[in-house]
């Protein structure tokens, strides 16, 4: 099965080359359910793998001059302190199994809920991409006033969550900088691969900090495929309308989350 999870890992590469923010969702379900990787140590792992794959998509944009890196700071400093108290701290502290409603639930299982119920979000947010990506976008060049302090708010609360779930935001980050920022979409996207790198990637830190141990060789492995994944991705968007691809992947990830509800509620 790992040899699965490696194509797999290789397909969220492409994924994200061809279609941007929502490719890395899926990185958690494929270490849990193709790789047999443990749901909280998976979440560690979303880490690296999102980080890294979104550092190399950022430097990829920056050579493009489409990086905001003061804006990039702005939101990343308070994400990256709220992902590294995450993992360091809050998450080592939630107990092993806690009641929810009369039923005894483990912290694994809240935690594929979670990124379950995010992956929905995630899903709607891409089928119903198409008109508001084009709003995002005339919007993102009218836009002149900076909401900085909504921004660093927003960082917070993006951080927070990727350092419960492993997953890198992107598609909460992209309408942040737009609307609150005022950057250009192309711009926003390039720099929201920045900010996901920073934040994912010293998060994974925490977890370090707090004595997870990591099996290196799979880790690096599974991240390689990934790494090559972005470039095969980002040649095929010469070829392959992302719109509408983007689209299709929203209904297969709204698919995948209704099946990890169903998996984690009936059939644990």
């Amino acid at each position: 099965m790992e040899i699965l999870a490696y194509i797999f890992a290789a397909a969220i590469g492409i994924s994200l080359g061809l279609i941007g923010a929502g490719g890395s969702i899926l990185t958690v379900p494929v270490l849990v359910y193709l790789a047999g990787v443990d749901p909280v140590l998976a979440t560690a792992y979303s880490l690296f793998v999102v980080g890294t794959t979104a550092f190399v998509g950022g430097i990829q944009n920056a050579f493009r001059k489409l990086v905001d890196l003061k804006t990039g700071i702005l939101f990343g400093i308070p994400s990256i302190a709220a992902v590294y108290v995450t993992r360091a701290w809050i998450m080592p502290a939630i107990p092993g199994e806690f009641g929810i409603g009369g039923m005894l639930v483990s912290k694994g299982t809240a935690l594929l809920l979670l990124f379950a119920g995010l992956m929905v979000a995630t899903s709607v947010s891409m089928i119903r991409g198409g008109r508001p990506a084009a709003d995002l976008e005339e919007v993102g060049s009218h836009v002149h006033s900076h909401h900085f302090g909504l921004v660093l708010l927003e960082g917070v609360g993006v951080g927070v969550l990727t350092g419960l779930v492993g997953a890198g935001g992107g598609f909460l980050i992209i309408p942040a900088l737009v609307l609150l920022a005022g950057l250009e979409m192309k711009t926003a996207v390039g720099t929201s691969l920045f900010i996901i790198a920073m934040k994912s990637l010293i998060g994974f830190t925490g977890d370090l900090s707090a004595g997870v141990l990591v099996d290196w060789p799979f880790l690096l492995i599974f991240t390689a495929s990934s790494v090559a994944g972005i470039f095969a991705g980002s040649h095929l968007t010469k070829f392959v309308d992302g719109y509408k691809l983007k689209k299709a992947f929203g209904w297969f990830v709204l698919v995948m989350g209704i099946y990890m509800i169903v998996r984690e509620t009936m059939f644990a």
